[in-house]
């Protein structure tokens, strides 16, 4: 017996009487953590600009998803390799340019319309 704890004599008990922590114990903490009001300007912050990295990959995303609807669309009405891939050559072109033509828009006006 180790400071009132555990067994008498561990014959018997099918166990060696080794004493050991309770590693999962989660002691509570005695400070408390001070939390502060929003005081003056604190708070209001500049707003972030989205990264143009993830913009632009976000938007060749896009372009491959419906890309890749298209030829799963062209697959099933029977078309060989060389003509689906001629015509992903092509609306991969017209995708592109719409997005960029979008993209200037955007950078003029500021806002976009939500397509959704």
């Amino acid at each position: 017996m180790y400071n009132g704890i555990g067994l008498q004599t561990p014959r018997g008990s099918g166990t060696n009487g080794y004493i050991q922590t309770n590693k999962f114990f989660v002691r509570p903490k005695s400070a408390k953590v001070e939390t502060k009001a929003f005081e003056g300007d604190q708070g209001t912050g500049g707003v972030k600009r989205a990264n143009r990295e993830i913009l632009e990959h976000d938007r060749k995303r896009q372009i491959q998803l419906k890309l890749v609807i298209l030829e799963e669309k062209l697959i099933d009405q029977g078309y060989t390799d060389d003509e689906i891939s001629q015509k992903l050559d092509e609306a991969r072109k017209n995708l592109e340019a719409a997005a960029t033509a979008e993209e200037t828009s955007v950078g003029r006006s500021g806002t976009t319309k939500n397509k959704y």
